[in-house]
């Protein structure tokens, strides 16, 4: 398999976790975001989106979206599983795991803070703005409904890793790259750490890719 797509994504991140948590070899290709180069007219034939991450299979075929590339992983190399088998249990993971990359991450990506730069004239300050009151929103909601439920584990749902965490780590790494204060969000910590003790996060941390800056 190949995965396109950039180390500072964390979209593209959350699916190397699933990667390696499947202990799939892959290969990667880089697409730098900031010089635009997902909007090539080489990655526009593979995601006419331009998003990263895009998941070439062995077959050849091209997967986009990052949580429809997971569940592509977990129902081609159901193990280890990523979800839990009984259906509520699914369906919670599910929806931890939306909270981030359907509520959140969209309202922080690339092309929506320079969309708000160029059309709204915010500086660096304005957009970050923006960021960090959107991340406290969601994480907010994320801990409390985590710290309350028994579901809740070592993890984000009981002591194996799920599509969940996959999707927590990437986007508590940009909280800080944008100097949001996360100090408070402590059953939140306590699953990062939990998770970056497993090889397949630590190795999928940005700063340990190939095409790192």
């Amino acid at each position: 398999m190949i995965l396109h797509g950039y180390w500072r994504s964390s979209a593209a991140y959350r699916v190397r976790i699933a990667l390696n948590l499947k202990r799939i070899s892959y290969q990667q290709t880089s697409y730098p975001l900031r010089q635009g180069a997902q909007r090539s007219l080489e990655f526009l034939a593979r995601n006419p989106q331009g998003l990263v991450p895009a998941l070439e299979t062995d077959e050849g075929t091209i997967l986009t979206q990052s949580l429809a590339i997971i569940e592509y992983l977990e129902e081609t190399h159901p193990h280890p599983t990523l979800l839990p088998p009984h259906p509520l249990a699914r369906a919670r993971v599910r929806g931890l795991a939306m909270i981030i990359a359907c509520d959140l991450h969209p309202l922080n990506n690339l092309r929506v803070l320079n969309f708000i730069g160029d059309r709204y004239r915010q500086d660096d300050a304005g957009k970050t703005q923006w960021y960090q009151h959107w991340v406290k929103v969601e994480l907010d909601a994320l801990e409390n409904r985590l710290s309350r439920d028994a579901a809740t584990g070592k993890f984000c749902h009981g002591n194996t890793a799920t599509m969940a965490d996959v999707c927590l780590i990437p986007q508590l790494y940009n909280a800080r790259r944008w100097n949001c204060d996360v100090r408070s969000y402590q059953t939140l910590l306590r699953i990062e750490e939990a998770c970056l003790l497993l090889p397949a996060f630590s190795a999928a941390a940005p700063e340990r890719q190939p095409d790192s800056e």
